[in-house]
């Protein structure tokens, strides 16, 4: 049986960006990776870093989201240079636009909200009106009435992030294990076992990063991930000039040139089929932003499921009654990409999780129900 100081279940960006942290900290680390038979939400990710509409009502889960955004730039150079892969990692800021009075009222009520939460943490926003956005986004539409702004929001290539996680993670002496579903699994203190592709390995810590998974594999190592699958839909259409000098919360143009468009929360269980239902509602919103759009060919549209907890907001815990297991889960594979691989891997090779994550443990969950 092989052995290794850490096992990490899950090679999807939230446990590809852990595993990668690890084996940087010079963690012997194995990646088991279901493949492309997993509700993967990687391959689904619109591909936003974004902050402004993260933690209302949860500070912490605001300076967590920051925290990673700030982490981005210098991963996304140490990815490129390590392994040659851009991740197309851009921070110009990003937009929400509103449609009419009564959003706009809404958003600048909510970022205000956060701003105030934020204490001296600090929440730098703007409200800008139509004739601000008009000079910034040619082509606007006539509902378009203005939009909140924050300095924090970013985009990325989640594929090629996925990669290069996946190729920085072995070239530091990880070892990736595809085609690995989980079979079985036994857990003490410090020594956990796992059967996966027809063998079995063993480590002293182990970290589960399986998405919707998590919910069967947590129980067996003292832990707990409440998550659901909520669907989302995308779509894509060919190639322009850039038109888009910064991303918007449903409308983000890619490196390549085409426009994504989204996105869509549906709460339907493990369906993943496409409704023209659903996509047609999210390109009318797109063509009152842009009217320009209604002239582009859509080129491919596809749905994937978030990984959801109850309440939004991710979780993170160390079981208590199996020291050296944890457990990560989030709907924010990429933006928090930097966190993950900057601040809670180190925290999983210290074995210990820091008390600012506290807040974020499962639970919090825990509320008895009303008489």
């Amino acid at each position: 049986m092989a052995h290794y100081d850490a096992i990490v279940i899950g090679g999807g960006l939230v446990g590809s960006a852990i595993a990668y942290g690890l084996a940087r900290a010079g963690v012997k680390a194995a990646l088991l990776d279901e493949g492309d038979v997993a509700f993967r939400a990687s391959r689904g990710n619109f591909g936003l870093v974004w902050v402004q509409s993260k933690g209302d009502g949860a500070p912490h889960y605001q300076r967590w989201t920051r925290q990673s955004a700030d982490q981005w730039p210098a991963l996304a150079d140490e990815l490129v240079t390590k392994t040659g892969i851009a991740v197309g990692h851009h921070r110009p800021g990003g937009l929400h636009l509103c449609l009419d009075e009564a959003e706009l009222e809404g958003r600048h009520a909510m970022m205000e909200r956060m701003r105030t939460q934020s204490g001296n943490f600090g929440f730098d926003y703007r409200m800008l009106d139509r004739r601000e956005l008009a000079d910034l986004l040619p082509g606007l539409g006539p509902t378009v009435v203005g939009a909140s702004w924050t300095p924090y929001d970013g985009h990325a290539n989640p594929l090629n992030l996925l990669h290069a996680l996946h190729k920085g993670f072995v070239e530091k002496g990880g070892h990736y294990l595809p085609n690995s579903t989980v079979t079985g699994a036994s857990a003490a203190p410090g020594d956990f076992r796992v059967r996966a592709g027809g063998g079995e390995i063993g480590a002293a810590k182990i970290v589960l990063a399986a998405g919707l998974g998590n919910a069967a594999l947590a129980p067996r190592f003292g832990l707990s991930a409440p998550v659901r699958p909520l669907k989302g839909q995308i779509l894509v259409t060919e190639r322009v000039r850039e038109v888009l000098p910064l991303p918007l919360t449903t409308i983000r143009q890619t490196g390549e040139g085409t426009i994504m468009l989204g996105d869509s929360q549906e709460d339907v269980g493990f369906d993943t089929s496409q409704r023209p239902a659903v996509m047609r509602t999210i390109a009318r919103r797109a063509v009152l932003a842009f009217p320009w759009l209604r002239d582009l060919q859509i080129v491919r549209a596809w749905s994937a499921l978030r990984v959801m907890p109850p309440d939004g907001l991710p979780i993170y815990d160390q079981s208590e009654r199996f020291p050296g297991a944890f457990t990560a889960n989030c709907h924010s594979g990429v933006t928090l990409a930097g966190a993950h691989a900057n601040l809670f891997a180190s925290m999983v090779a210290a074995g210990m999780l820091d008390p600012t994550l506290e807040p974020f443990s499962a639970r919090r969950l825990d509320v008895p129900a009303a008489v």
